[in-house]
């Protein structure tokens, strides 16, 4: 095709860019890239001459890319002049190649015909083959000549005429294939013949990063998602990323719900962090006035901001857009409130090209190391990282946001809070006789037909599921003496009613009534309501199941920081739902957040915790070591302690401090029994003990040079904890840093976990005399203390693994989410919910017993979930319906089957389920046969015993299987060698409960070998004593007649 009468007008790339409204398509783009590089301004057309006698035309140029195809040129000149020819290739990573070049001279006279061959390469032509190894995309393909004096300088922009032709190029599998002359080895030929027909398929590249998908509950601390971007595999796009560094073109969106004003100067929206934990561009921060700050950083390494015009509402969604153009920033705000859009926008052209290489560092959305989020919740949000948003493409609020609907329960319950205020309002200046007896008064002569009414508008009846909030609101004024009572308190008592009716006998049945008390406690800030409401619409304990719901209650509690709720959260994110995505960089938000609070109550302990105890409800000699103070048990453990029995003294001890075994928490009583074994006995467990309390002042009055005395007694005997104890006082109390490393080296290299991970704060804070900043070696240490089962290691080291160290350590979003959940569930308000069911479930209190296992198994805590199934299957007191029993069953020992330690008992139940199938499951030997082989592995007879039943109704077991077992494979039908093996390592356990039924099954099958070895002999045999039977019966018979 020839370009007639076409006007290419090519300016600066930065020109171009700005001049355009939107960002141009990939191959606009691209073309407009490879023109300008001729850095020309020219008007071409299929023959144009400068000098009326000189002039060149290209009589039959191919329709696309050729080779050796046969051109003619027509071309005539007015003095000695040069024609050239040339072939130019553009594509998306290189401007303009030249690919074909022929010149020759020219003589005054008529017009002459040139014809030559058009020989282009064959990557240019062919399709890829066993000899061409690469053909490449190209965008266009340029054939043009021009004719130039020979005293002339200059090419075809100062040329006396010219010629251009546009070919259009084949996209590369479905050019022709190349007829080679040459024969290609057999081998080559036959790799080539199976790959020839295989199009490539071009893996997913990451173009629009998701940088959230839901919603987060953002409590206004340092906590948010982490994100990193990589390389496009991609060449082409790889390429546009890397030249656009300098010149960013791209989109963050994101959606924000604030609840609260910003405390601090800044609270984070997005930023973005290099990897010398340094600012880069961009960074996105609400300011305490509530406007956005815009900051980048250019090319010089200066940094620029700039406000918004506009301000963040409260209590509304609103979408918060930053588009990026070169130097120009624009940011957007677009709000939704009651079906309504508000559009506010600022602009702001900085100084200089701000850079932007999006695969350093790392995106954050919320809180980070510098900043903390808002207080609120954060919606979908995403990085365009190559266009521009089109008008529209954006349009009313996306689905998770729709959903759970965050706006409908705040303006809800507002009105809530109102309307029980001015009850309140009234109770407290309430006249006696405001409400009189109006029938005295009619019979009196006082009433007339326009009499007016008597009571108060806030005296009128309320809908009957808040008549209960009235009530308790009425009741407490009352016992104020008249005074408002806080709608704190309000909320708390409908907590309290509504867990007495749900766990009373048919509480569970009636689910239904008390969820009104629940939400209304919600509302007025218990967060125990909220959370617990959110387990019982997920579960449908007694109600109907809510998933939405469940969730927007979930995401309230966590917003206010309640720890069940977090690890709620963090657990579905973790492993993904229906509804749910599985995202590690939002659990490990969730699960950071608990674990640093973990941290904080450990250190601050409280009669609301409770040391957690991985008690299963199946293993009976767990439940015979539980006691309370006026149990057997422990009152014989005083008695010895007070005789003056040392070990004695350290249990009664440590179960009054953290309140172990069914012992409430009593720091003063525990503190008087470290006290006598340090004083008397001088045991260096109890003067360690009694030197950290008073330390810290915990249940006695502080006295650090005392504390200093014991620690130094008890590491003279060599007790590690003590070592690091001193090293703890001389870094905090003497600030000598020198005798502190020796202390915490010492104990390090006697295994201690908290000296590893004081080691590793001294190298990341550069505190060690002597030595730099070394984060690497400060990640061994927290390595090894975290395997070592510290708390505060496990979250350093959670951190590194998240972030990860440039050059060193890689990120491991799964294992930071994974130690994080870990040090969450060491938490002692957990260990409180714990300790609770379990007591409900001694007392033989059903219903309290599965209403706190299941808000703790909904917080992924393992051996809740198990328990949850344990007492879903036995079903006590008959509170269950048998369709909520086997959907819990399933459920819950499911769950606990996929720990990384899951209980032998829950990998047998979880294989009988699914062996016996259900009504909306299928039934599935091959899932039953490989959670057996699971409880097998832990030595557990059942499963043993399970996987010889499934053999004998016929499955084979796959080969690895038997592996894993420790068994060999076996030719096939022969399942005497299989079942004989698995029969004796179930026969052989110590359990002594497993021999009887083991050996009978061992027996059954050499009975059954023996009858199909010899069958035949036997029912010969059979028939033989038979007929010799009735023989003798015969004769015996005729001889008696």
């Amino acid at each position: 095709m020839i370009i007639s009468n076409l006007l290419f007008h090519c300016v600066c790339k930065n020109k171009l860019r700005t001049r355009l409204t939107m960002k141009p398509p990939v191959l606009g783009r691209c073309v407009l890239l490879a023109l300008c590089f001729l850095h020309c301004e020219v008007t071409l057309s299929a023959s144009e001459s400068v000098h009326s006698s000189d002039d060149v035309v290209l009589l039959n140029p191919p329709e696309e890319p050729v080779s050796g195809y046969p051109l003619r040129v027509l071309y005539s000149c007015s003095g000695p002049t040069e024609v050239h020819l040339e072939a130019l290739v553009s594509s998306e990573t290189h401007n303009v190649v030249r690919v074909f070049r022929r010149r020759w001279r020219c003589d005054p006279g008529p017009p002459h015909v040139r014809a030559l061959s058009l020989d282009l390469p064959d990557w240019l032509v062919y399709r890829s083959d066993w000899r061409i190894r690469r053909s490449d995309w190209v965008l266009s393909v340029l054939l043009r000549a021009w004719v130039t004096g020979e005293r002339r300088s200059g090419g075809y922009r100062q040329s006396a005429a010219r010629a251009l032709v546009q070919l259009q190029p084949l996209d590369p599998f479905s050019r022709p294939l190349k007829d080679h002359p040459l024969c290609p080895s057999w081998d080559v030929d036959l790799l080539w013949r199976i790959h020839r027909d295989t199009i490539p398929q071009c893996p997913a590249e990451e173009e629009v990063s998701h940088l959230l998908s839901f919603v987060y509950a953002s409590t206004g601390e340092r906590f948010g998602i982490v994100r990193t971007l990589n390389h496009y595999g991609n060449k082409v796009l790889e390429h546009l990323r890397r030249r656009s560094i300098s010149f960013p073109w791209c989109v963050f969106s994101t959606w924000v719900f604030m609840t609260r004003p910003c405390r601090q100067h800044f609270c984070g929206l997005v930023h973005h962090v290099d990897d010398n934990n340094n600012y880069a561009s961009p960074v996105l921060f609400i300011t305490d006035a509530g406007q956005i700050h815009i900051q980048m950083h250019g090319a010089s390494g200066q940094a620029g901001a700039f406000l918004s015009r506009f301000r963040v509402p409260q209590f509304q969604w609103c979408r918060i857009d930053l588009e990026l153009r070169g130097q120009m920033a624009n940011i957007t705000m677009v709000c939704e409130k009651e079906q309504q859009q508000t559009v506010q926008s600022t602009a702001y052209m900085f100084r200089e090209a701000f850079v932007l290489d999006d695969t350093v560092g790392r995106f954050i959305l919320g809180g980070g190391q510098f900043v903390r989020g808002i207080e609120g919740f954060y919606g979908p949000s995403a990085y365009y990282r190559n266009r521009l948003l089109s008008v529209g493409e954006v349009v009313g609020l996306p689905e998770p946001i729709s959903s759970v609907d965050l706006t409908g329960w705040y303006k809800s319950c507002q009105q809530f809070k109102v309307d029980l205020l001015e009850k309140m309002t009234g109770y407290s200046v309430r006249n006696p006789e405001s409400c009189g007896d109006i029938y005295s008064s009619w019979v009196s002569e006082d009433w007339t037909a326009n009499a007016v009414p008597q009571c108060f508008h806030w005296e009128a009846p309320l809908p009957p599921q808040r008549r209960s909030a009235a009530r308790i609101a009425e009741i407490l004024t009352t016992r104020n003496g008249g005074r408002q009572a806080e709608l704190g308190f309000v909320g708390r008592a409908l907590y309290s009613l509504a867990l007495r009716r749900l766990t009373r006998k048919d509480g569970i049945l009636r689910g239904k009534t008390v969820m009104p008390l629940l939400h209304q406690a919600g509302c007025l800030g218990d967060n125990r309501a909220l959370f617990l409401s959110s387990v019982l619409h997920r579960t449908g304990l007694g109600i109907r199941t809510q998933p939405d719901r469940a969730v927007l209650l979930s995401l309230l509690a966590a917003q206010q920081d309640w720890r069940l709720a977090l690890l709620h959260l963090g657990h579905l994110h973790h492993l993904g739902g229906p509804g749910i995505p599985a995202d590690q960089p939002l659990a490990y938000a969730y699960y950071a957040n608990m674990a640093v609070q973990t941290s904080a109550d450990r250190q601050n302990p409280s009669p609301g915790q409770v040391f957690v105890e991985s008690v299963l409800l199946n293993n009976e000699d767990a439940l015979k070591e539980q006691t309370h103070e006026n149990d057997d048990l422990f009152l014989w453990l005083k008695f010895q302690a007070r005789n003056g029995a040392v070990d004695a003294q350290q249990t009664v001890g440590r179960m009054l401090f953290w309140g172990q075994q069914g012992v409430s928490p009593n720091m003063q009583a525990a503190v008087k029994y470290y006290e006598r074994g340090a004083t008397k006995h001088e045991d260096p467990v109890s003067m360690y003990d009694y030197a950290i309390v008073l330390l810290k002042g915990q249940g006695v009055e502080q006295d650090i040079p005392k504390a200093v005395v014991f620690l130094k007694k008890a590491a003279k005997q060599n007790f590690v904890p003590a070592i690091n104890a001193l090293g703890w006082y001389y870094e905090k109390y003497e600030q000598d840093y020198r005798r502190a490393v020796d202390q915490w080296e010492q104990a390090d290299a006697m295994g201690s976990s908290e000296a590893a991970f004081n080691l590793g704060i001294m190298y990341s804070q550069g505190l060690y005399p002597g030595k730099p900043v070394d984060q690497y070696k400060a990640y061994t240490y927290y390595l090894k203390s975290a395997q070592n089962g510290h708390i505060d290691g496990a979250i350093q080291l959670a951190e590194v693994w998240m972030n990860g160290i440039p050059g060193r350590v890689s990120q491991q979003p799964l294992d930071a989410v994974r130690w994080t959940k870990w040090a969450s569930e060491q938490n002692g308000y957990l260990g409180g919910v714990l300790r609770r069911a379990l007591e409900a479930y001694l007392r033989q209190d059903w219903s309290a017993a599965l209403i706190y296992y299941l808000t703790a198994a909904e917080a992924g805590f393992t051996v809740a979930q198990f328990n949850v199934g344990y007492l879903c299957e036995h079903n006590f007191g008959g509170l269950l319906r048998p369709s909520f029993m086997s959907e819990c069953m399933w459920r819950y020992y499911n769950l606990s089957t996929q720990s990384q330690n899951p209980v032998p008992y829950a990998l047998i139940k979880m294989g009988d389920l699914v062996y016996g199938g259900h009504k909306l499951r299928k039934r599935d030997l091959s899932t039953a046969a490989e959670l057996y082989k699971r409880a097998a592995l832990q030595n557990d007879p059942q499963g043993w015993y399970n996987l010889g039943l499934l053999v004998q109704e016929g499955m084979e077991l796959p080969g690895p299987l038997l592996s894993e077992l420790g068994l060999p494979e076996t030719p096939r039908n022969d399942n005497y060698t299989v079942l004989t093996s698995l029969y004796r390592r179930c026969r052989d356990h110590q359990e002594k409960d497993s021999y009887l039924p083991c050996s009978l099954a061992l027996l059954n099958v050499h009975l059954q070998l023996l009858w199909k070895l010899y069958s035949a002999t036997l029912t010969v045999f059979h028939r033989e004593m038979l007929i010799s039977h009735i023989k003798h019966e015969l004769i015996t018979s005729s001889s008696q007649g």
